[in-house]
């Protein structure tokens, strides 16, 4: 595994690679993938108002029940990795909040939790003049039709399908999460080239894992390098409007991340 000089405060570098590996390699020997929902793909359009239209989760309750359970147990994959636990508090958050909307999308893959939406209504100005300018809607509904944009829908439902077509194994989603969450491209980090060697012990331990248990498939470690460049174009803004604010409202994220981490 890859040495790291410039982090020598935290210990042996032989040590900490192989604590990586070793949870990287383990984790979810005792998780089960839940079976999916089945869910229509929203069709693909050509018209350039695809970026413009907006869209809802059709069933908000359902749908964002499964993305919060799917939010608790990532958090707690994250928890569970000592390499993690040993970075200061300041690099942990930066890491958390850089990556929870990426990481949330990855362990809906894994757990192939889908989702189906519809097209966000449009109101026109004679409608707001006949209601006497009051809600068409009661408060919630009215604050959820906002939607997001379908152009975003897609990225989403388009690294989800990528995730299933390639049969991804528990393993190597372990392995992927590692690669998201040791994100060294974030800034305020303090063990930046920790925390780079981390991510390039991710890399490497799929890399070996995929050359072992898929030699059949030697393009598989690129067709999920692949994958994993659909999943960094998610927005973390979008994956809140869609799977947080149906149900709590406005919420502050990196608040609601913080409790999560270190709250009792």
């Amino acid at each position: 595994m890859a040495c790291f000089d410039d982090c020598r405060s935290l210990g042996d570098k032989r040590q900490k690679s192989s604590i990586l590996y070793s949870i990287l390699k383990n984790d979810g020997q005792e998780e089960r993938q839940a079976p999916g929902r089945s869910g229509a793909v929203v069709p693909l359009q050509a018209c350039s108002c695809v970026s413009e239209t907006k869209v809802r989760l059709r069933c908000p309750q359902i749908a964002c029940n499964a993305a919060s359970t799917v939010l608790v147990k990532t958090l707690k994959f994250v928890k569970n990795v000592p390499c993690f636990r040993e970075l200061p508090a300041e690099d942990q958050l930066l890491l958390v909040r850089g990556g929870w909307a990426q990481l949330l999308v990855l362990g809906m893959a894994q757990d192939r939790v889908d989702f189906e939406t519809a097209e966000t209504p449009e109101y026109s100005m004679l409608q707001r003049i006949l209601t006497g300018g009051q809600d068409l809607h009661d408060t919630r509904q009215s604050r959820n039709c906002q939607g997001v944009p379908l152009s975003d829908i897609r990225i989403i439902k388009s690294f989800l399908s990528r995730c299933w077509a390639l049969d991804i194994s528990t393993k190597e989603y372990a392995y992927l999460k590692g690669a998201v969450l040791f994100n060294p491209d974030l800034v305020g980090l303090q063990y930046l080239h920790y925390i780079h060697g981390l991510q390039r012990e991710a890399h490497q331990a799929l890399n070996e894992h995929v050359r072992m248990t898929r030699r059949e498939d030697s393009a598989r470690f690129a067709k999920l390098f692949i994958a994993l460049s659909t999943l960094r174009s998610i927005s973390s803004n979008v994956v809140a409007e869609l799977f947080f604010k149906p149900i709590i409202g406005s919420v502050n994220m990196e608040q609601l991340l913080h409790d999560m981490l270190y709250g009792k």
